[in-house]
């Protein structure tokens, strides 16, 4: 019987194409977990998912890592770890993991860590942060679309997240907010975003909802979009008709009924 060992080595005779991509056993003792380096946040229970896996003796991807001053880094596979430690505490053996390199730059790896389909799926905030983390590399935000294959779009709106404020932002991470509604909110009030959130969330919470949604959060009849749009109208010295005419009438009403006049 054969095998791809075997049938690589003799590549010269058989013309195969094969290539190795070489993975590493290497002892648990020597990796170790720069503290901020993983972009995403622990959770404990995928964390007793792979414990679980160890246990069982079911298959794990390998770890990519770097090798430092330090020993042998984790770049991708923090849960995995852990996991393994949980395991190791358990009861059950596990002197090494397999491993493999990680070869690129730190703006490499942030996006290795935030593309990796090895890893729980990322939050809102966790790719927020992660995209940050390029920014501050220098990357423009057109270059880490192409990098993290997203969209432009997808970039700047999670990097808007980051800029709603700690009050909303502490609302996203609870999931009473969700990220979409937070960036429109801010879009929306600007500094003032936290405290409407926080009124509008005790308005749902006094109904017995315990998620702000986007209805309740951003009424159809904004106040800031009515003189907006009434302003740019008159700017432009449009005269408006038809359906055109009875939105501006109602916006006209809606600012009338809340004591707003344009322009002040």
């Amino acid at each position: 019987m054969s095998s791809l060992s075997l049938h690589y080595k003799s590549k010269d005779k058989n013309g195969t194409e094969t290539t190795v991509k070489k993975t590493y056993l290497v002892p648990v003792s020597e990796l170790y977990v720069e503290p901020g380096y993983n972009v995403r946040e622990i959770d404990q229970e995928h964390v007793a998912e792979f414990r679980d896996a160890f246990v069982a003796g079911e298959y794990i991807p390998p770890l990519a890592v770097q090798v430092t001053e330090q020993g042998i880094k984790i770049i991708d596979g923090h849960h995995r770890y852990y996991g393994a430690l949980m395991a190791i505490e358990s009861g059950t053996e596990i002197p090494r993991i397999e491993c493999k390199d990680f070869v690129g730059s730190d703006a490499d790896r942030i996006a290795f860590m935030i593309t990796s389909s090895q890893g729980k799926a990322l939050s809102p905030l966790e790719r927020a942060a992660a995209y940050q983390r390029l920014i501050n590399q220098g990357w423009e935000p057109a270059e880490v679309a192409k990098k993290v294959k997203r969209s432009l779009a997808d970039v700047d709106h999670h990097l808007q997240l980051l800029a709603c404020g700690d009050g909303l932002i502490e609302m996203v991470r609870t999931g009473e907010v969700s990220a979409t509604t937070a960036v429109a909110l801010s879009r929306e009030h600007g500094t003032q975003a936290s405290a409407v959130a926080t009124e509008q969330m005790s308005k749902a919470k006094a109904a017995g909802k315990k998620k702000l949604t986007r209805n309740a959060a951003l009424p159809q009849f904004s106040a800031v979009k009515a003189r907006k749009f009434i302003q740019a109208v008159a700017d432009a010295g449009l005269e408006l008709d038809g359906e055109a005419g009875l939105l501006m009438e109602e916006y006209k009403a809606f600012l009338s009924e809340t004591g707003q006049e344009v322009g002040s």
